[in-house]
């Protein structure tokens, strides 16, 4: 044991002969705000929902606050705050009454679930809708009265499952800004979220671990995977799909690191980030007329997450 608020052990998740996780060992830090990273079917979902006690392990160890929640579930989730999948309220209640209903039923006092409330609805942007029907409610506005029941009970630990899935952008922004005010406001809070999309872990997140086929393949703070040696990439897209002759042209330069097809592009990686070596790349490049329609920077963990997810296949 580490002592950090969750450790997870040789966690494993069988289907048959299908494994969804695979003897993960993952320690997630205190006060961390950790973005679990992965493509669909990466085995985050099941981990997480192991973790609330949702599904059961079938080998392994998972520990919330020391306490493993395989074997003692109701003291591993207390001081625990979670949203998994898409959120479900009783639609003639509002708010407020949700978080007096809830409240109940995890024993707080009244006037306990009375501060609380006032406290998590402006937190979570909700106060001028405190008295209205949840059924009236868009999936984004649910979405946050969702955070809001995670955080009622003032837990140390918050565990999210893809929280701005299937919501529209302005919902994804909301959602983003609630967590981004959670984590700068709250000192003793340590949060993990699952999530598939980069740009949302690089704004929240100060720390990722990327899983894939349910193994960890690394884990670090994010600014190890967003500086990494000084090698830019730049994207080039064609009027047409690249040919193993285009890449072979751009491999050809003396400068470049390496040249890849990836999809429809071709990714050119090479040292430094000099504004003057981008400027002769494309310099080159149009000399080649092969008919560049675009020529863009990758994003540095973009890359670090297509390498590692390549290796990993």
């Amino acid at each position: 044991m580490t002592g950090d608020p969750i450790e997870i052990v040789n966690l494993r998740k069988e289907y048959g002969k299908f494994v969804a996780v695979n003897d993960l060992n993952l320690t997630i830090k205190k006060n961390s705000f950790t973005g679990l990273l992965g493509p669909n079917g990466a085995g985050k979902s099941t981990t997480l929902k192991i973790l609330t006690h949702l599904i059961n392990a079938t080998s392994g160890q998972a520990y919330l606050n020391g306490i493993d929640v395989t074997v003692d579930p109701k003291s591993a989730l207390t001081g625990v705050g979670t949203v998994i999948e898409t959120p479900e309220f009783y639609p003639y209640l509002t708010p407020r009454e949700t978080f007096r209903y809830v409240g109940g039923l995890i024993g707080m006092r009244r006037e306990a679930i009375k501060s609380e409330t006032d406290e998590i609805l402006e937190k979570v942007k909700m106060t001028q809708w405190q008295d209205k029907r949840l059924g009236t409610f868009s999936k984004g506005m649910r979405q946050r009265i969702a955070l809001g029941q995670a955080l009622l009970n003032d837990p140390n630990i918050i565990i999210l499952d893809e929280p701005t899935s299937g919501l529209d952008p302005r919902g994804m922004a909301e959602i983003r800004e609630v967590l981004k005010n959670l984590r700068n406001d709250s000192r003793n809070l340590t949060i993990v979220m699952s999530s598939h999309i980069l740009p949302e872990v690089e704004d929240l997140c100060d720390r990722i671990a990327f899983i894939n086929h349910g193994t960890l393949l690394k884990d670090n703070e994010i600014g190890a995977f967003t500086n990494v040696d000084g090698i830019l990439t730049m994207m080039i897209k064609l009027n047409r799909v690249p040919t193993e002759a285009d890449v072979n042209r751009v491999s050809a330069l003396g400068y470049v690191i390496r040249a890849e097809r990836i999809g429809e592009e071709i990714a050119v990686s090479i040292k430094g980030t000099d504004m003057r070596i981008r400027s002769r790349l494309l310099e080159d490049i149009a000399s080649m007329r092969m008919g560049v329609i675009s020529f863009k920077e990758q994003d540095a963990l973009e890359e670090t997450y297509l390498d590692l997810i390549k290796e990993s296949r």
